[in-house]
């Protein structure tokens, strides 16, 4: 199955399910928090920048494969 990445400023979360669980804690991301996926970074392609819906805190660098859109029922 190929990765289908988030369409910039839609709504995301971090996809846990597909992280092997002894890595799961080296990311700063929460489950159950909402981000906001700005977009790809374009010298760095397969990396991120998304933040926090809530608190509005920046994180980059992050692989744009861990990142999911919302569903509709999620929003």
């Amino acid at each position: 199955m190929s990765h289908k990445k988030p369409r910039k400023l839609s709504l995301v979360k971090f996809d846990f399910d597909n992280l092997p669980s002894k890595v799961r804690t080296a990311y700063p991301f929460k489950l159950g928090h909402t981000y906001v996926f700005i977009g790809e970074i374009a010298n760095m392609l397969g990396h991120c920048v998304v933040a926090d819906h809530k608190t509005g805190r920046v994180y980059s660098g992050y692989h744009t494969e861990n990142f999911v859109e919302l569903s509709e029922d999620e929003v």
